[in-house]
Formats: structure tokens, sequence, C-alpha cells
């Protein structure tokens, strides 16, 4: 096969139509930018909005669940076939909820080579006291360090240090709608009575602000020392251990096992949160679904111009036969020029989409409510461009392959009789 004299026909060819030429490489062009940006922002929108929540969670919980007794009474009652036992009104057992042995979980977890991190923590329920009101609220009590390093809780500190819960005695880092409803400004006391009655005065050293409202109206954080204390529980007290995996895809077999390894209730993220992964998932296939159909038109518009072509060039495509071009080489000759457009196009596309996604990206975008975000957020992922550059091709290939076939069948003899 001629490749060289192939190739020149093809380029001859695309010049002689070089208006509907650079109008079919615009459509894959346009079509392979808004791919590359939809994906990319809708991308950096999922890890956003996952983030919001996903960030401040552990891959694994573990933790003590109040719930009834397994082995009830009536059980061990003798059982015949003709009586049926009812139990009404089960109870709880009653049980402290807190971790027992804590101490030495953490010691076997962090020599576990597939934990990252461990943060211990008290999650307690207290009273915001405003004069003659009190407001319903949740005191985290945390390791200031594992929680920054792990769960990025340095970053959600909006106002204030957040070192200073860890220097400064009976000090408390509010949730931001709490300080706003209380109308309390750093360097304040705030008295919070327990579940026990004990009334304790706290000094404000912070504002934090997760992104979700609801959290953000109840949650505070102290530190562990400051929580057992408000509680008048000892140092060992612990009601939940938070675990980071290195690989979050482990969790769900990894809580299965320590949950009987130790005793205790586990959960993992994706249990805990399998609504925000299905979100996730449908916003990436409905982005896919429109990326792809933008490239399946564009595949059309190059289909019909081709089409037209080989009406327009019958004579020539007669002539080629004619002088001794068999069907395949006419065939190569269309597939080349669908080819080269697809790949100038799709070439285009990438340099376009990176650009607009780099645009995207310098757009500011400040809310209260997302006080991590800056700008609308983007995500570079090679993936995207790798996928968008199989497509095009593939596309344009495919858009030229019927096209190219019925000129491969054009009988020359009854083209030239024809004339």
């Amino acid at each position: 096969m001629k490749y060289k004299l192939i190739a020149d026909i093809a380029k001859s060819l695309l010049l002689a139509r070089w208006k509907q030429t650079l109008v079919a490489a615009v459509g894959v062009t346009f079509s392979i930018t808004m791919f590359i940006t939809l994906l990319s922002f809708m991308s950096g929108l999922n890890d956003m909005l996952d983030g919001l929540i996903l960030n401040r969670t552990p891959h694994i919980r573990l933790y003590k669940d109040i719930k009834p007794n397994a082995q009830q009474p009536i059980a061990l009652a003798n059982k015949k076939d003709t009586t049926y036992n009812f139990i009404h009104s089960v109870k709880p057992k009653r049980e402290r909820v807190e971790l027992f042995n804590s101490a030495s979980i953490m010691r076997a977890l962090q020599q576990d080579t597939r934990v990252l991190g461990v943060a211990p923590k008290i999650a307690t329920q207290i009273f915001y006291n405003v004069g003659a009101m009190n407001i319903t609220g949740v005191i985290n009590g945390i390791d200031i360090d594992a929680e920054s390093r792990l769960f990025y809780f340095k970053d959600y500190v909006v106002a204030g240090n957040y070192m200073d819960l860890k220097n400064v005695p009976n000090s408390i880092i509010l949730g931001k709608g709490v300080a706003d409803k209380l109308m309390l400004n750093l360097g304040d006391m705030i008295q919070v009575t327990t579940t026990k009655g004990e009334q304790v005065p706290l000094k404000v050293v912070g504002y934090f602000q997760s992104g979700l409202l609801d959290i953000d109206k109840a949650q505070s954080y102290c530190s562990i020392a400051t929580t057992q204390k408000l509680l008048g529980e000892p140092n060992n007290y612990i009601t939940d251990l938070q675990i980071k995996l290195k690989d979050v895809a482990l969790a769900p077999p990894l809580a299965k096992e320590m949950q009987a390894k130790f005793g205790v209730d586990a959960i993992d993220v994706q249990t805990a949160n399998a609504q925000f992964e299905t979100g996730s998932s449908i916003r990436s296939l409905i982005s896919y679904a429109v990326g792809i159909t933008l490239l399946i038109v564009a595949g059309f518009g190059i289909y019909n111009i081709l089409n037209m072509m080989i009406y327009e060039k019958m004579d020539s495509i007669a002539i080629l036969k004619a002088t001794g071009f068999s069907g395949s080489d006419v065939h190569a000759i269309f597939i080349s020029i669908a080819l080269s457009i697809g790949i100038v196009g799709g070439a285009g596309g990438l340099l376009f989409g990176l650009g607009l996604s780099s645009i995207i990206d310098q757009i500011p975008f400040n809310t209260s409510s997302l006080p991590t975000i800056k700008t609308y957020p983007i995500i570079y992922n090679p993936t995207f461009y790798i996928i968008a550059s199989i497509f095009s091709i593939v596309t344009t290939y495919f858009a030229g392959f019927f096209p190219s076939r019925k000129a491969s069948k054009i009988d020359p003899v009854i083209i030239i009789r024809g004339k």
C-alpha cells in the first residue's frame, strides 16, 4: 500500500474542503474541552462535598453501643412445641459506654501495619447555659495533635489558635453556629451543664466551622483532659477510637475483624456514609454520560461531512480506482481523513480543556459556610485526559469507517459511464 501517496491524497481532500474540515475539528475540540472541564469540575465538587463529611469521619470507629442484652432470661426457659414466649418493652442492659482497655487497644492498633493512625475521643451531651435557657449540645473531647494530623482539625478552626485547646486549661472551641447563637467572643466564658447536673465554666479560645450547619450549631471541642474533668471521670476514660487506614477500601473487612478481636462495636466509613458515595457515583456517571454524548454528537458531524465529501468526490474516487487504487486504499484515505480530524481536534480539546479548568480553578469562591474552600474545586486527573484522547480517536474512527467503506465499494465503471 502506498502510504505516502495515500497520506498526500487525504491531505489534498482535507484542504479542498478546509471549511468543513475546520468545522468538524472544532466540534471535536469543543466536545473534548467540555468533557475534560466537566469531569474536572464535577470530580472537584465530589471531593469537596465528600470532604465535608469524610475528612472528619474515621475510616473505622470503635465504640460501645447501648443495646439490650442478647441473652434474655426467657431464653433459658424450657421450650415446648405447643408454647410461645413473648417479651415486651425490653430495656438495654445497664453498663458504661466507655471503652475498657482502650490503652491496650490503641497500642495494638498502632502496631498494625494497615493502620495510619488512631485518635481517641470522648463524646458527651451537655447543655449550654444562656441566662435562664439551656441549649442542647455535644462536646467532643479530642487529642488535638492526632485530630489535626488525621482529620484536618486545624483547617476548620476559623478563629483563634487550635493549640490553645491543649495549652489553656478548661478551654473550649465552639461550633460557629453555637457561638453566633450565644453571641460569644474569643476570651469569653461559657457555662455548660453535664448530664449529671454539674456546671463548669469554660473559656472560649476559638470557633470551629465544618460547613455543615446542623453540626456547627451543636458541637464544640475540648481537650480529652478537660472533658474527663468535666464528666468527673478518670484519665483512662475514652468512648471512641477513631482509626484512619492507609487504604480506605479495607475498612469494611477490618471493622468486622476489629469488632471480633477487641469485643467492641465497630462501624466503617462506607457503611456510615453510604449516601455520600452514592451521590458521588451518580454525579460522576452523569458527567461521563454528558461528555460521551458530546463526543458522539461530534462524531455524527464528521460522519455527515465525510458523506458529503464522498458524494462530491465520486469522480475523483472513480479515477483513483481506475488508475489502480484498490478499495482498501480508498478506505484508508477516508479513515486517514477522519482520524486526522479526531487527532487534531482532540489535541486542541486537551489543551483548551486544561486551560479552561485552570481558569475556573482561579475563580474566587468564598462562602462563610465553607471556610476551607477559596476557589471553585477542580481536579487535574490524568485519567480524564487519557479517556478523552481514546474517545476522540475511537469516535472519529467509527464516524469515518462507514463513509470510507461506502467509498471503497464504488464501481468506477458505473461512475465514468454515467459521465
